[in-house]
């Protein structure tokens, strides 16, 4: 999915539910959990990072600077299968 289909994607949900209806994320199919959000990352920002890491961390460096991650936040409960479905439809 490009930035630009997620938009497009968000204001049509925007339209149906209103703009400040809450975004949470839903992971794990086989045992869903929905987490908060806690917020994005690109991979230059990423990668910009570990240069400026005093320490030289051990992590690694994201294979593309041109790719936005949905960073998870806090656990807010267990989620349901049937976000899969819905979302497989849309």
């Amino acid at each position: 999915m490009t930035i630009d289909e997620l938009i497009a994607r968000l204001e049509d949900y925007r339209d149906e539910i209103g703009g400040d209806a809450e975004v949470r994320l839903m992971t794990q199919q086989n045992w869903p959990f929905e987490n908060s959000i806690y917020g994005f990352a690109s991979g230059a920002e990423i990668n910009e990072a570990d240069e400026e890491d005093e320490e030289g961390g051990d992590d690694e460096d994201t294979a593309d600077d041109a790719v936005l991650f949905i960073v998870e936040g806090q656990q807010l409960g267990y989620g349901t299968k049937r976000a899969w479905d819905v979302a497989r439809n849309n």
